[in-house]
């Protein structure tokens, strides 16, 4: 038991620290105050004739020092209650393990509210439980259940959500910005002190939301709001979904409380952002800013729990398109859980809500409606946009939903997915008319001034390369979870429509196809006079055409690749624009002229993991330019901008897209070669000499990895098991079982069950001769189980350790053998070799 005296000068009493709470005596005379204190927090209450905690200090350093801390309050017909006034002084009671605040009463002659709040400690936390009741049903106004004023709006840099949302206090750039999200935890950090404050509460059948405010003193308000039904956004009338305002905290539609007893609580526990959300030591590049853009950047188009995008809530309309296709792939460079979660969730949403009955996806939602085309919106928000019929929706939605399956493993989810991928599908695979593979949009000719893409105000129409990438793309995915579903025949036919595309695609545009021998590049569209257009090398065309395996010929994607780096070369760009020149007059809405100008040749960054894919195997160095590119960008700016101009390279537009962290996704997956598979952890780097040594820790399904990059020597290891090898391979481990994937095999080529830790490094994996090495720490504990596949069927092989021959074994008709082996010593050489 630890006893400390405080200075009786500031609050006069002696706190005794047991195991399960700390609790203090008031002086007798002192001020009515009390200090509770855990290793990593300590807060402090004041009940003289108000119940409010004063101080609230985080791993040593002061968050609240304030007399009106954290308290509660409602506000029912313009008159705002609170517990820093009372009806009566409130009474301390101590008990064994805890304290509590008796009798906090507060309202008027016609309503009063009653509180008891009792405070324990548990596992290192704080729990708060605050039992409150109504006399009477009220219409709320606002609800404070509680407020917690930390000191400054810097006090944080942000704060993530429970779903994986980010409330970046960085861009609450005046006072009173107010932002509202549905969720029952937020977790603040500051990188550059490292601490961490989680906030959870529970409140069993009730709704959860909160707002952050940055209030006319610029601190940080953070309101947590307990109900009875979801809390409605009070702006925009006739929409309600607006989740940021500015000059006003009152974001939240009033709402009703019906008389009687409720309880919630909150549990307040300390991290360390480092300990939780660090990468790991980042060679040859800076590592920090790393972190910062998948930290902020990555997650700031997740709007509330159910809307995740590309577009910001920051954003004054506040769009989601649901026609880009890495909204999945975004998690792969945050890492977090509960943006994996998160996203499952909203998914999940979008099936239900933003699919018509005929399979067409909607391909926007936004705050409001000026963006949607007259009549073409739901009463959830989602619509068709005035540009044109978007049709890349259809495919990216089918992208999103397998490329988040592949993080999560989880077939029962995608399962349910199914049919709704199915119909978005066949929705878009019925507009090939002509049967040549390449589908068609709603639109024949530029002439009629709709685009049908991400690229909105390009006119591209008819067969469109974009859109038939997309496509492409999304068939080769679930194609594979087809099979794995067991429905072979849908299979079947994806995976023949796209070999079709696929033909078709890479066809001259003399012949049908998109391939521009003249300009040496895939054009943008085809007009159904079959006029020729967006001959100016789009870049996320030709990316997308290299990226996703549709151009698989060397050739052209050299001359691709190499006529795209000269030209940037020459313009000494920082970043890839949409197009490398100019499209031509009438090709596009027409302020976009003269070039360059917005989608005519200004830079996005949200096509950096195409462009970084598409050069990590032919020239990882030119990619890892452009990411410190973007990552030197970012410490300029933060990369709080739509898009940068052309001709300055300035940043430009209030639409802050996450895309702009997709280049440092791209690192991620196609320089570290980070690939989360269905049923593996993949690994394909292609780094670059500087980046050798780097060693990142790595979330995947419930484990902490780490993976080492060293030039032609990587591994992967959780806390059990470690793979080293030369070249790509997977890793899948569970309690006492590990996996190895010998490439890009979705089978595994060896399992080996052993109850203690256990390092191989592959030295050869071919059809004739399998060898590596072993290390285990405690040999001839008990045998390690051995099950090799993929073997020849019914043939022999001779099993030797360390050079000595110990025994002949024949595959069964699978192509399989089981090993047991008793190790001899802590590091053994295996080698199975085919004996014809």
């Amino acid at each position: 038991m630890l006893i400390r005296k405080l200075s009786t000068k500031v609050i006069g009493f002696l706190i005794i620290i047991s195991p399960l709470t700390s609790v203090a005596k008031p002086t007798t005379g002192k001020p009515k105050v009390i200090t509770l204190s855990s290793p990593k927090i300590s807060m402090t209450l004041d009940y003289e004739n108000k119940a409010c905690i004063t101080s609230l200090i985080i791993n040593n350093q002061k968050v609240i020092t304030q007399t009106n801390g954290i308290f509660t309050s409602v506000k029912v017909g313009g008159v705002t209650y609170s517990s820093l006034h009372l009806k009566k002084n409130p009474v301390l009671v101590q008990a064994a393990g805890s304290i509590k605040i008796a009798g906090i009463s507060y309202g008027d002659k016609d309503l009063t509210i009653n509180e008891n709040w009792i405070f324990l400690k548990k596992n290192g936390a704080i729990k708060w439980q605050i039992d409150r009741s109504f006399s009477k049903a009220v219409k709320v106004e606002e609800a404070a259940m509680p407020v917690i004023n930390f000191d400054d709006i810097n006090t944080w840099e942000g704060a993530y959500q429970g779903y994986g949302g980010l409330a970046w206090f960085y861009l609450f750039n005046e006072k009173l910005c107010t932002y509202g999200v549905h969720t029952r935890s937020s977790n603040f950090w500051n990188s550059k002190s490292g601490i961490g404050l989680n906030i959870t509460v529970d409140a069993p059948g009730k709704q959860i939301a909160m707002k952050y405010t940055r209030t006319n003193e610029n601190q940080l308000a953070y309101t947590i709001t307990v109900s009875n039904q979801e809390m409605l956004s009070r702006a925009d009338s006739g929409t309600n979904r607006r989740r940021f305002i500015r000059n006003s905290t009152n974001v939240w539609s009033a709402f009703d409380m019906p008389a009687g007893a409720s309880s919630q609580s909150l549990t307040f526990s300390y991290f360390d952002y480092n300990e939780k959300y660090g990468r790991g030591k980042l060679a040859g590049i800076n590592g920090e800013q790393v972190n910062a853009v998948l930290g902020t950047i990555a997650r700031i188009g997740v709007i509330d729990s159910l809307h995740f995008g590309g577009n910001s809530w920051h954003t004054p309309y506040g769009p989601i398109c649901l026609h880009e296709q890495y909204i999945a792939q975004l998690g792969l460079g945050i890492n977090d859980p509960a943006y994996i979660k998160g996203y499952a969730s909203c998914l999940d949403f979008y099936r239900d809500h933003a699919i018509k009955p005929d399979g067409r996806v909607y391909p926007r939602w936004a705050y409001t409606n000026e963006d949607a085309a007259p009549g073409q919106s739901n009463q959830y928000g989602f619509y068709e946009a005035q540009w044109g019929i978007l049709m890349d929706s259809n495919p990216d939605f089918v992208t999103n939903v397998a490329e988040l399956y592949d993080m999560t493993g989880d077939k029962k989810w995608v399962k349910t997915q199914q049919l709704s991928c199915e119909k978005a599908l066949d929705w878009i695979l019925k507009r090939d008319s002509n049967h040549n593979g390449l589908v068609e949009m709603m639109t024949d000719n530029q002439a009629q001034k709709k685009s049908s893409d991400w690229i909105d105000i390009i006119w591209a129409s008819y067969e469109n390369a974009f859109v038939n990438a997309n496509l492409y793309h999304a068939l080769v995915k679930w194609a594979a979870i087809e099979r794995q579903l067991g429905n072979d025949t849908r299979a079947q036919y994806y995976e023949s429509f796209a070999a079709h595309l696929k033909t078709s695609f890479n066809k001259p545009t003399s012949e049908g196809g998109f391939w521009d021998e003249e300009k040496k590049c895939y054009v943008h569209w085809r007009d159904k006079d079959n006029s020729i257009h967006g001959r100016n090398m789009v870049t996320p065309v030709n990316f997308m055409a290299i990226a996703y395996d549709i151009c698989d010929d060397s050739a052209r994607k050299k001359l691709i690749l190499d006529n795209i780096e000269e030209q940037m070369q020459k313009e000494k760009l920082f970043f890839w624009p949409l197009a490398m020149t100019s499209y031509e007059p009438g090709e596009g809405k027409e302020w976009q002229w003269p070039f360059p100008a917005y989608e005519n040749g200004d830079l996005f960054l949200s096509w950096g993991s195409v462009a970084v894919k598409a050069y990590a195997s032919y020239n990882p160095a030119l990619a890892v330019k452009y990411v410190k590119n973007v990552l030197d960008r970012y410490s300029k700016d933060g990369l709080a901008y739509q898009r940068y101009g052309r001709l300055k390279q300035d940043g430009l537009g209030d639409d802050i897209l996450s895309g702009n962290s997709l280049s440092i996704v791209g690192l991620y997956q196609a320089i570290y070669g980070i690939n989360p598979l269905y049923n593996r952890f993949y690994l394909d780097p292609h780094i670059t000499p500087e980046l050798a040594g780097t060693e990142l820790r790595y979330n995947f399904r419930g484990q902490r990895l780490t993976i080492n990059l060293d030039n032609n020597r990587y591994a992967v290891s959780n806390k059990m098991f470690k793979v080293i090898c030369d070249k790509n391979f997977g890793f899948f481990a569970t309690k006492n079982q590990l996996s190895y994937f010998n490439g890009n095999s979705s089978i595994a080529a060896i399992q080996i069950t052993t109850n203690q830790p256990l390092t191989i490094k592959l030295n050869n994996w071919s059809t004739g001769n399998m060898a590596w090495e072993q290390t285990v720490s405690k040999p001839s504990a008990q045998p390690l189980n051995y099950l090799v596949k993929q073997l020849k069927p019914n043939a022999g092989y001779k099993i030797s350790v360390n050079g000595k021959n110990i025994q002949k074994l024949k595959s069964n008709s699978n192509g399989e053998i089981t090993i047991n082996h008793l190790t001899k010593s802590e590091t053994e050489k295996i080698n199975i070799d085919y004996e014809d």
